[in-house]
């Protein structure tokens, strides 16, 4: 670290990387932006100019720079070089899903646990004032027996992320899914078993989920509706009456939030975190689980 300041290293340079985490770690007062790889060395150099941080296409050049590590890679290329950040000792911010499998996420935790760092997933939803004011609501309540979620957007119709493969090929599930499985998760209690499943081409996912004290929820799912804005509604439903949320808002204001979080754990040497690497780990098995109920039919 210089002085109070982290020095964090961005692995990606796509469109995810320029408009939330390049200019969230430049803007936060508890981080800098040290440095940024990629595979394409003028796609670093374009992010990194602004912030006046190295550029790379070395990532052990990245590693040796910085303090941490914030990712913007597809889920198959995040896994083993978070794992490989982790084992050179740097904490690691980490997109969602965590990786490509179970597998890979697995070997990146046991990766984490070894080391010892501090990790935060960008579920960004949770870091949201309003998120945590309606889950304050939901669990003053005891009597909840079920929930549902809609999500709605035309983002892969848009040509801003025509060359995401991993969004394409895993679509609303693998961008959105962790999301909505881990706010209807923290509201109505941990998510135990995908109880029904079912995928309608192009892009429509159906998903019903079971909680460990017998409640159900709902999810709606997909990426490929045109809609502005898009829709983004949870509630929890029950015996006193039906309590909703609107999820939209700014993800740079709640990246802010998670820079605060991660380097205040940092600090304190606080390697445990609720949104760690062990929450994605968590949210990695209910895609699969998904994954699994639509492949059997």
């Amino acid at each position: 670290m210089t002085g109070d300041t982290l020095r964090v290293g961005l692995a990606g340079a796509g469109p995810w990387a320029h408009k939330v985490h390049a200019p969230g770690i430049a803007a936060h007062p508890g981080t800098s932006l040290a440095a940024v790889w990629a595979r394409r060395g003028e796609a670093a150099a374009e992010l990194a100019g602004p912030a006046g941080a190295l550029a790379t296409t070395d990532f052990d050049e990245l590693l040796a720079a910085v303090d941490a590590v914030a990712f913007a890679v597809p889920p198959a290329v995040q896994a083993p070089l978070a794992a490989r950040a982790a084992e050179a000792g740097k904490h690691l911010v980490l997109e969602k899903p965590v990786a490509a499998d179970e597998e890979g996420a697995t070997a990146l935790v046991d990766a984490v646990e070894r080391a010892g760092v501090v990790t935060a997933m960008v579920l960004t939803f949770r870091y949201g004032t309003a998120t945590r004011a309606w889950l304050d609501q939901v669990h003053a309540v005891e009597d909840w027996v079920g929930g549902e979620a809609r999500w709605f957007s035309g983002t892969l119709v848009d040509t801003q992320y025509e060359g995401s493969g991993w969004r394409h090929d895993g679509g609303a599930l693998a961008d959105i899914g962790p999301h909505v499985f881990d706010l209807l998760d923290a509201a109505l209690g941990t998510v135990e078993a995908v109880e029904h499943a079912r995928f309608t081409p192009p892009g429509l996912w159906h998903v019903t989920l079971g909680h460990e004290n017998g409640r159900l929820s709902t999810a709606t799912l997909s990426m490929h509706t045109p809609v502005v804005p898009a829709v983004t509604d949870f509630a929890v439903h029950g015996p006193r009456g039906f309590l909703p949320f609107d999820a939209s808002g700014d993800s740079a204001d709640r990246y802010a939030t998670l820079l605060d979080d991660f380097t205040r754990h940092v600090a304190d040497d606080k390697a445990e975190h609720p949104l760690d690497v062990r929450r994605g780990m968590h949210l990695q098995r209910l895609l699969g689980q998904v994954e699994a109920q639509v492949a059997d039919g």
